[in-house]
């Protein structure tokens, strides 16, 4: 049974595992404790061989706002950011033997298009709003980068991950960072309907599928991730990101924005 403190709850029904981000108070941000729950509730649903599918889900009206920056700012004083374990969400996520859909209801910003990309299927209400903000604080959307990158065209990245401006779902389905856009009434039915055809496949099969679907990245995954996350944590720390995060923090115009916009 779930903690009624949990930020990640876990249901398991018709082969089946639903996790769902369960911290509407910061937006779903990405904090330790609710990446720690995470990765629980996929090593668990990978454990239980009466599951052949993983759910992402959300509470709240947004699937996932990205780092926690009020954790990210506390955090300063001791050198690290949890902006690293992210990391190792995207590799339990992207590596994941059973298949894994991402259900986007709501609003999604940086780290949180990182999970949605590192998942083998997501489908977005068309009403879904996403955008990579990391320069606008000064940072820039490394670790995310292992699995969006692969999902997205050369022109589409530039133009998003430069300029930081919001699109929706539909744009989102026609760049390939989602498998599907749907009207919000339909979305249910549209995960259900994927769901249906997942369990129908074999374990070691959907298993087999996956690490296909992998073989371009290769064993060198892991390495990427690791040498985009310490990327990461030092845009993080740098006096840019100190300042980006901060200003968010106070709802102000960081220090680079020009007067007037």
């Amino acid at each position: 049974m779930t903690s009624p403190d949990a930020l990640v709850r876990v249901a398991t029904a018709r082969g089946v595992t639903t996790l769902t981000l369960d911290s509407p108070h910061n937006r779903n941000a990405l904090s330790t404790p609710l990446m720690t729950e995470l990765l629980a509730g996929l090593a668990g649903a990978v454990a239980d061989g009466a599951v052949r599918a993983i759910v992402l889900d959300h509470t709240g009206p947004v699937f996932c706002s990205g780092a926690d920056l009020k954790e990210t700012a506390a955090a300063y004083a001791s050198g690290t950011v949890p902006a690293g374990m992210l990391g190792d969400v995207l590799v339990a996520v992207r590596e994941c033997p059973k298949p894994v859909v991402a259900k986007v209801a709501g609003p999604a910003r940086a780290g949180g298009l990182g999970l949605i990309a590192a998942a083998d299927l997501a489908v977005c209400a068309q009403e879904a709003t996403f955008a990579f903000t990391e320069v606008r604080i000064g940072v820039i959307p490394a670790v995310i980068s292992a699995t969006v990158l692969p999902r997205l065209g050369q022109r589409a990245a530039a133009e998003l991950y430069l300029t930081g401006d919001t699109f929706d779902g539909r744009r989102a389905a026609e760049i390939g960072l989602v498998t599907a856009a749907v009207p919000a009434d339909e979305l249910d039915a549209a995960i259900e309907r994927y769901c249906a055809s997942l369990v129908k496949g074999a374990p070691g099969a959907l298993a087999g599928a996956k690490e296909l679907l992998r073989r371009p990245a290769g064993p060198e995954l892991r390495a990427e991730i690791a040498e985009l996350a310490a990327l990461s944590t030092g845009y993080f720390l740098s006096d840019e990101g100190r300042e980006g995060v901060t200003a968010f923090r106070e709802k102000r115009p960081a220090a680079w924005v020009p007067a007037g916009d």
